[in-house]
């Protein structure tokens, strides 16, 4: 069962199947580099951001991890108050690999403990994300990694590691925005108890800037990014929306003060359609990318 209680900082926090406590909304850090990484992160914690969600393919792990111990030794933070992602990439599936992926990432970080860790995609071609997750699983619970997920992981691919192992992962991090809302993911995450987390919340392009969307933010006297944010959470997944300006981290963070009744959650919903995936199908995914 997944409950949400209210934070200090009026941030919700999602109570995950292994009973960790998560911030509803992360902040992602995808083609986010080197010192726009760092400057990033420290700001994002600055203006309240716990949940960090990083991956070895972002290349930004040291940065990420050298942000969030400055923001420690600034008193800024405390550790415990934070919730970190990282994710394995598809060179590094099976089991031997994923364990030395985790330690690697572990290390670039420079922490301690990592507070979860995804298998980033499937890659079905290559048939490992059951041993991969597996790996996680081993790893769980000796002291450096508190919780096990997954990333794109489609319903069959899902049921099958949960059917394999015993172990429901916390998180399915999928993309998920009002042209693509997962209406049958989302239904069957639900059912094993696993959290979906939204990425890409905000689409692409003029996706915010459909008229159901804008019409709503104008009643709200909310911004359309806002109010999609505000949708995403409200379906009950958590998310990680990206930002590089301390404004804009401001404003996505700034959506709990308010509430979209069901016919605006209808309305937005209804903006899905039919091939409204924006990037790579994972039952196809090459295992690379450009």
């Amino acid at each position: 069962m997944v409950t949400m209680k209210q934070h200090e900082n009026i941030i919700p926090t999602i109570t995950l199947n292994d009973g960790t406590e998560m911030p509803a909304i992360g902040f992602g850090t995808y083609k986010l580099r080197e010192q726009d990484a760092y400057r990033a992160v420290r700001s994002a914690i600055e203006v309240g951001y716990r949940h960090i969600d990083t991956a070895s393919l972002y290349k930004n792990e040291e940065e990420v991890g050298r942000a969030v111990a400055d923001a420690i030794t600034a008193g800024e933070v405390a550790r415990d108050e934070l919730f970190i992602t990282t994710k394995v990439w598809n060179d590094m599936h099976g089991d031997q690999l994923t364990q030395r992926s985790f330690q690697e990432s572990l290390h670039r970080l420079g922490l301690d403990y990592i507070d979860c860790c995804m298998v980033h995609w499937p890659w079905p071609q290559k048939g490992l994300y059951v041993e991969s997750f597996a790996a996680l699983a081993k790893i769980q619970g000796l002291g450096q990694l508190q919780s096990v997920a997954v990333a794109n992981f489609y319903p069959e691919v899902l049921r099958e590691i949960v059917a394999e192992t015993g172990i429901a992962p916390v998180l399915n991090q999928v993309e998920l925005h009002p042209g693509f809302s997962q209406a049958e993911q989302r239904a069957v995450d639900r059912e094993l108890g696993v959290v979906t987390e939204a990425w890409s919340p905000l689409g692409r392009g003029d996706s915010l800037n459909a008229e159901a969307i804008t019409l709503i933010a104008q009643c709200y006297e909310k911004t359309p990014a806002q109010v999609t944010l505000r949708w995403i959470h409200q379906l009950g997944c958590s998310v990680v929306p990206k930002s590089a300006n301390p404004q804009r981290q401001r404003e996505n963070l700034d959506i709990f003060d308010f509430e979209l009744n069901t016919e605006d959650m209808n309305s937005i919903t209804s903006l899905d359609e039919q091939g409204g995936r924006l990037f790579v199908d994972p039952h196809d995914f090459p295992g690379e990318v450009e």
